[in-house]
C-alpha cells in the first residue's frame, strides 16, 4: 500500500545536542500524535521554526512540524529522519500515560498547526489533516484512535487545537473526521461516497461563495468565486459535507461541482 504525497515535508532542524533538540530517539517508537496549534495567531510555520532555531539553548519546549498555509516544516525529524523526542506536553500531566500507555514525549509526534488572519486557513488545515494522516500511514496507526489534541492531554492550560481551528472556521471533531478520510483517499483504502439528495432548484447567494471541484468540503480546489446576489442552479443536495459553522448541507450543481448552503437563501 502506498500513500498519495500531496505535499513536501520539508526539514529545518534545531542544532543537534540543544535544549531543543536533544537528539533522543522516540522509545518505544512512534504510539500516537498530539495535535497542537501554536497559540499565537499570524505566526507562521517559519517564524516559529527560526524562533525555536534561535532560542534552542534557552528552553527545552519544541515540537516535531509546524504547518501553514505554504510550508510543512520538520524541526525535530519525524518523517525526514529517525523520530526524535521533543517536549511538547508537560511530563508531571499523566493523562497521555492513562489513555495510551506512554508518555507523549517519549511516544508521539507533535503537529503544530498556524493560523491567523495573514494565513489562508483552507490551505492550512489542508496540509494540517493531510500530514496528521500521513503520519498515521507511516507509522501504522489507527487514525480514529491515534491521534489526540493537546487540550484533552492538559485540559487545566491547554485550548489546542481546539482555539487555533475555531478561528479557521472547524471543529475538533471535523478533524477527526478529516482525518479518517484523508487517510482512506490517499492510501486507496476507500473513495468516501455521498447520499445525495437529487432535486433541482436555484438559490441567491448571500455572501461571496466559493464553489468546490468535485465534494462539498473546503479542502477540494475552488472552480469559481461567485459575488452577492448571484444566482445559482442546483441538481441536487447532501448533508455529508464538511461542517462550516455547524452547517454541513451542501448543493451539488450540474457540472458535479459543490456549494456550501450557508452562503445561499
Amino acid at each position: 500500500m502506498s500513500f498519495r504525497e500531496k505535499y513536501t515535508v520539508f526539514p529545518m532542524l534545531l542544532p543537534l545536542g540543544s535544549k531543543r533538540r536533544g537528539g533522543s530517539k522516540l522509545d518505544p517508537g512512534v504510539k500516537f500524535l498530539v495535535a497542537h496549534d501554536t497559540g499565537n495567531p499570524r505566526s507562521t510555520a517559519r517564524n516559529n521554526v527560526s524562533y525555536f532555531q534561535r532560542s534552542c539553548n534557552e528552553m527545552s519546549a519544541s515540537a516535531h512540524l509546524f504547518v501553514d498555509d505554504k510550508e510543512i516544516l520538520e524541526c525535530i525529524p519525524a518523517l525526514t529522519g529517525p523520530p526524535e523526542k521533543a517536549w511538547h506536553v508537560l511530563y508531571n500531566v499523566t493523562t497521555d500515560n492513562q489513555m495510551f500507555g506512554y508518555d507523549a514525549n517519549n511516544a508521539a509526534i507533535g503537529v503544530e498547526y498556524c493560523y491567523g488572519s495573514n494565513i489562508q486557513a483552507d490551505e492550512a488545515y489542508n496540509k494540517y489533516v493531510w500530514v496528521l494522516a500521513y503520519l498515521c500511514y507511516k507509522f501504522g496507526l489507527d487514525p480514529a484512535n491515534k491521534i489526540i489534541g493537546h487540550c484533552f492531554l492538559d485540559p487545566r492550560r491547554k485550548t489546542d487545537p481546539v482555539t487555533g481551528l475555531l478561528q479557521s472556521r472547524r471543529t475538533y471533531d471535523q478533524l477527526l473526521k478529516d482525518v479518517a478520510t484523508e487517510f482512506a483517499v490517499c492510501s486507496g483504502l476507500a473513495t468516501p461516497g455521498l447520499n445525495i439528495t437529487k432535486q433541482a432548484g436555484t438559490v441567491e447567494v448571500t455572501h461571496t461563495l466559493n464553489i468546490r471541484q468535485g465534494q462539498p468540503n473546503t479542502r477540494v480546489p475552488i472552480v469559481q468565486t461567485v459575488p452577492p446576489h448571484a444566482r445559482l442552479s442546483y441538481t441536487g443536495w447532501t448533508n455529508d459535507g464538511e461542517k462550516v459553522l455547524n452547517i454541513s448541507k451542501w448543493y451539488k450543481n450540474a457540472q458535479g461541482n459543490f456549494f456550501w448552503s450557508g452562503g445561499v437563501v
